[in-house]
């Protein structure tokens, strides 16, 4: 959870990204538990991912200054963190090669949408969107990102339904 007690769905949105960050940095001490780390990252990425997808992008869509087309591209590099995670996730041994350019593939591609996301559609709502609005959409994303984490959004079979659902949008 953010350390931060704001509801703006904004701050919420980037002390995620910061979480991120960090676990990613946790994830490449090969004396960490990888395999818990790995846990702990993709229950939070995929409740973050789904939250902003069901609450925070569709309230955006409604506002002209903020991009239509950098919200669904957010939508689909979701996607392609999930094949990313999913990747990593299958491989079992935690201090081989494999599975430490699985990592860097998915640090890559989370870090580029993080990078996005952050220039693009985030300025654009600090702008735009009014600040009871953005507490009020921080008020539902976190409740959202709380029920996906509690529903264990983070278990590999759920990452290969999100994969499985969401192929088109990467292909």
């Amino acid at each position: 959870m953010p350390t931060t007690t704001t509801t703006d769905v904004i701050d919420l949105i980037l002390a995620d990204h910061r979480r991120f960050e960090d676990l990613f940095r946790g994830l490449r001490d090969r004396t960490n538990d990888r395999a818990k780390l790995l846990g702990e990252l993709a229950r939070v990425l995929v409740a973050h991912a789904e939250a902003e997808e069901s609450e925070v992008y569709p309230a955006l869509r409604r506002y002209k200054d903020v991009d239509d087309d950098e919200v669904e591209h957010g939508a689909e590099e979701h996607a392609e963190g999930h094949v990313a995670l999913l990747e990593l996730m299958e491989i079992e041994d935690t201090g081989s090669d494999k599975w430490e350019d699985a990592l860097e593939e998915l640090v890559k591609n989370i870090n580029h949408h993080l990078d996005e996301e952050e220039r693009t559609i985030l300025n654009d709502a600090r702008d735009t969107v009014a600040m009871d609005r953005r507490r009020e959409l921080g008020e539902r994303f976190t409740q959202v990102r709380a029920e996906r984490m509690e529903a264990g959004c983070g278990s590999i079979e759920h990452v290969r339904e999100l994969v499985a659902q969401t192929k088109d949008r990467i292909d």
